[in-house]
């Protein structure tokens, strides 16, 4: 694949595997980390499989298995997951919080959370752009989640950005709730894992999406901006969840609880 120059915008769509279309419509704020302050992503995760490895076979095979899951509660949950904007991440990670969050809910945690997505998607990018592997549905015609369109098919697969995502933005909320973190983190690992139910990425993928998205975290806490940010959300939360009115969704913390359970 020929590299170019990107806009903000378009490296985020690379990194998160979504058209610039989808993310304009949503507000992209700059991160904590300036240019060049983050980690080498693609040094940490290390690159992915080799061919023909137990690892790139057990890939496969997780990838072919799940296709079963098609028109199934748990794929309709990998469906719900593809939606990456700020109001959809809130509600995604409502239940395990244990509070209702929205902009005019928690905007503190809004803010947090939509800069750390920026760090998030420029780190999976860097990473992403080294490694140059291809979607698992890439020659084939199993079943996937989302639409097939030549965007998507030529977005790198390693690291998944979605999960470096979920998991930099369960890391953090972990941070604000820590009596939540169980249930926080494991609503972050099902996030991730969302994507290879979808068919738009490998196991492996979401394991070096994790890795990626917690060094990106860990180089966050470095910054004062964003430990003021974390301070601040912290109280918001904390007075939110004393609030018998600010309950979550009704329903969905039942059903999501199920879904967090490992599908294959």
């Amino acid at each position: 694949m020929v590299l170019r120059r990107l806009s903000v915008a378009a490296g985020f769509a690379l990194a998160l595997g979504l058209s610039g279309a989808a993310l304009a419509a949503d507000r992209l704020e700059p991160g904590y980390l300036a240019k060049g302050a983050g980690p080498d992503t693609s040094r940490v995760v290390q690159g992915p499989p080799g061919e023909d490895s137990a690892a790139q076979r057990w890939d496969w095979d997780v990838f072919l298995a799940t296709r079963k899951l098609q028109n199934q509660i748990r794929w309709d949950q990998a469906r719900n997951d593809v939606d990456t904007s700020m109001a959809a991440l809130l509600k995604d990670f409502s239940c395990a919080v244990g509070a209702r969050l929205d902009e005019t809910s928690a905007p503190m945690t809004l803010q947090l959370l939509t800069r750390a997505r920026s760090d998030a998607a420029i780190g999976s990018s860097r990473a992403k752009a080294e490694y140059k592997r291809e979607r698992p549905f890439v020659g084939n015609f199993q079943p996937i989640c989302v639409d097939r369109d030549a965007e998507l098919a030529s977005s790198p697969s390693f690291p998944s950005g979605h999960a470096t995502l979920g998991w930099a933005l369960g890391l953090i909320l972990a941070e604000l709730a820590p009596d939540r973190a169980t249930e926080i983190l494991a609503r972050a690992r099902a996030y991730g894992e969302s994507r290879v139910v979808c068919g738009v990425h490998f196991v492996s993928d979401i394991e070096a999406g994790r890795l990626a998205g917690a060094s990106v975290v860990a180089a966050e806490h470095g910054q004062t901006a964003f430990l003021d940010d974390v301070a601040k959300a912290r109280e918001e939360l904390k007075a939110l969840r004393a609030n018998p009115a600010s309950e979550p969704y009704p329903g969905q913390c039942a059903a999501e609880a199920e879904l967090t359970k490992r599908p294959w």
